[in-house]
């Protein structure tokens, strides 16, 4: 069982999803159906959640109308490159809805969760509760202002909506306020530790994870786990199945796993199949390909979720990718950076198996990688074009040319050439690397170990040279295009998984089936069967088509720019907030300070330590102002501080008040002080 993360129906895919979660997905999916194995590979729009709701607003339509638009582009556009899901399904579908149901059911009726009131943030003028994405803040880590309710998209970290600092509304842009409301959650901390012996230790456990996987997940662990609320108030997504629960529906979190197994039960329906083996069976291997945003529900709350319900398998392997990012900047449909699959493939029709190539050669199997245009013009022209579409094309030329392009027949004396003999050995060295890379989740070394063996058919070619060869020793030739074709034959099985459109094409040049095994070096071909016309396999990108593209990037930047420095110019000429009562100023404790000593946080571009005294005590504060001054000029430096501001830790360093600070129309910060004679301490009203 294979699955791969649901996409958010809220805008199109992207290539840094592909390289994430998909094309990794695909490769090992085909290399088992090769292999004979009984796999079923999972996928669907993931169609709840307040990220569907925001942007309905956005283009001012219905949820309903986004997630039709969307699941339409994105289904086509895995379609259209070549991932091979069984069932790409819905979490729309009545069926899904169902299968969520009866799991929040079956846990709710075991008293797994636990039902809590709590004060959640509502917004007063749309009079609702807000999601984690309807709110927005400063977040804490990296001071970061635009950063969501549940994770901050510049550092990563994941948040929950009262971490943010003045957080707003993302429906008003107003701040909210709390109200008490009731939510059911999940007992994490029950869990801790069941999956620190499960994922840290490995007990219970077939296959080692990756290290960058172990990492966040130990890292959440040593954290220490809370409960987590599984329900949200919202009228978009799963209703909780439960009477009084009105307006609550199930935390998309807990119903887009569940999609997998809906999507199975779906996939059984369509098949006459029983999708419970694939479920239920301590033989059956389930893994799930992931982006790194995503480890902390696949290896932490999904596997609790299962466990909890009792009669689900536990993943295998979960091996999350990391990110890929554009030409030095973090992909974001947000701020159209990035590259849009069914663009590139209205736009580049043809090159399904470059980017395939190109996505496989950067993937971000252990960290970030980076997509350039540059590097895929000359992935495509130096190894695509000039070596394995340069041998493919030599050897249907020359069969052509010498043997009418009909199968030459085997001759003895060139199977038991030395030559050939240590070519063979070779080529079942790379094969075993090659199915080792596929196995243990290290595409990149598969593709390697595949151009290894093009590189060594374009050296046997060279070595023997049977367009001088065929003038002197015509079957000698014939017995070293024989194994040139076998070679070729031999290449179009192992592409498969990596570039599926061209072994397609290769198949067809020998009009034959794709080989129904992945394997090298047997007898495949008929002598005397007849061969397609030569082709070239891939084509020379050339420079105009590369500058165009990286044009229209700089240009994007440039205007990126350009509202940055107007939002700016705005919001230095608009400084004015919201009015105030004297009662809400009078809350605030202002108070004289001065700074003792301060000191960069390790791991934080933007945070300093600061050690402040105050007069009737010293404290610690964290302030975001590394950036603007160095620790050393900051000692003795007069400050006023916000003293009764409630403590926050900021990696890992408690945070006990606020220094004020002036921001001017240039961004730059000013010190506020108190003049005069005032002391460590006193008040300032």
């Amino acid at each position: 069982m294979i699955t791969s993360a649901l996409p958010y129906a809220n805008g199109p895919l992207h290539i840094g999803h592909v390289a994430g979660a998909y094309l990794p997905a695909d490769i090992y999916v085909r290399y088992l159906r090769k292999q004979g194995k009984d796999v079923v590979f999972i996928c669907g729009s993931d169609e709840h959640g307040a990220a569907i709701t925001i942007q309905a607003k956005k283009e001012n339509t219905t949820p309903k109308a986004i997630i039709d638009k969307y699941n339409a582009i994105i289904s086509k556009a895995f379609s259209d490159l070549g991932i091979s899901f069984d069932i790409y399904h819905r979490t729309s579908a009545p069926i899904h809805h169902e299968t969520s149901q009866e799991f929040f059911k079956t846990l709710h009726d075991k008293g797994v969760f636990e039902e809590r009131e709590s004060e959640q943030y509502y917004d007063e003028e749309f009079k609702q509760f807000l999601a984690d994405r309807y709110i927005k803040g400063t977040c804490p880590v990296c001071a970061n202002p635009n950063a969501y309710g549940d994770q901050c998209e510049k550092c990563g970290t994941s948040l929950s909506p009262t971490d943010l600092i003045e957080p707003v509304s993302t429906l008003s842009n107003k701040p909210p306020v709390k109200r008490k409301t009731t939510h059911w959650y999940l007992p994490l901390n029950k869990f801790q530790d069941w999956l620190q012996s499960w994922i840290v230790e490995g007990e219970g456990r077939t296959e080692e994870w990756k290290k960058n996987v172990l990492g966040q997940c130990a890292s959440w662990l040593k954290e220490g786990l809370h409960p987590r609320a599984i329900t949200r108030d919202l009228d978009w997504g799963v209703k909780v199945p439960l009477p009084n629960s009105e307006g609550k529906v199930l935390y998309v979190w807990l119903d887009a796993p569940i999609g997998y197994i809906s999507a199975t039960k779906q996939w059984a329906l369509n098949t006459g199949k029983d999708w419970e083996p694939y479920w239920k069976s301590a033989d059956t291997k389930l893994l799930h390909f992931i982006g790194k945003d995503n480890i902390v529900f696949h290896c932490l709350i999904f596997p609790c979720i299962l466990k909890s319900h009792g009669e689900y398998i536990l993943p295998t392997n979960v091996p999350a990718n990391e990110f890929m990012n554009l030409e030095g900047d973090k992909m974001s449909t947000s701020r159209n950076w990035n590259v849009q699959v069914h663009e590139f493939l209205e736009e580049f029709p043809g090159k399904e198996d470059v980017l395939r190539y190109v996505l496989c050669a950067n993937m971000p199997e252990t960290k970030d990688s980076e997509f350039t245009w540059k590097d895929y013009q000359a992935r495509n022209n130096n190894e695509l074009v000039a070596i394995f579409g340069n041998y493919a094309n030599r050897v249907m030329v020359l069969t052509e040319k010498y043997y009418g392009s009909k199968v030459p027949a085997q001759v003895d004396s060139v199977e038991q050439d030395a030559y050939v003999v240590a070519y063979r050995a070779q080529v079942a060295q790379l094969f075993n690397d090659y199915c080792t890379g596929i196995e243990s989740y290290r595409f990149r070394d598969a593709l390697m170990a595949f151009m290894d063996i093009v590189r060594l058919g374009n050296k046997l070619l060279t070595d023997f040279e049977p367009w001088k060869l065929y003038k002197t020793d015509p079957i000698r030739t014939e017995g070293v295009l024989r194994i040139c074709l076998e070679s070729l034959y031999d290449m179009a099985t192992l592409c498969e998984p990596l570039l599926p459109f061209s072994a397609g094409r290769l198949n067809a040049y020998f009009n034959l089936p794709a080989a129904p095994k992945m394997a090298v070096g047997g007898v495949n071909l008929t002598s005397g069967a007849g061969l397609g016309s030569p082709f070239y396999l891939f084509e020379k990108i050339e420079d105009q088509v590369i500058q165009s593209k990286l044009d229209a990037l700089e240009s994007i930047r440039r205007s990126r720019e350009a509202v940055t420095a107007a939002e700016t110019t705005i919001i230095a000429a608009n400084p004015i907030k919201e009015a105030i009562s004297y009662d809400d100023f009078s809350k605030l404790d202002l108070r004289s300070g001065v700074v003792l000593s301060a000191e960069r946080i390790a791991g934080a571009d933007k945070l300093l330590k600061l050690t402040v005294d105050l007069g009737f005590e010293v404290r610690t504060i964290v302030s975001g102002i590394a950036l603007h001054f160095s620790p050393e000029a900051l000692t003795g430096k007069k400050v006023v501080v916000l003293a009764n501001l409630l403590p926050r830790k900021m990696r890992g360093v408690e945070s006990n008040g606020m220094i004020l600070m002036a921001e001017g129309k240039d961004g730059a910060l000013h010190f506020v002080a108190a003049e005069g004679n005032a002391g460590p301490g006193d008040s300032i009203s």
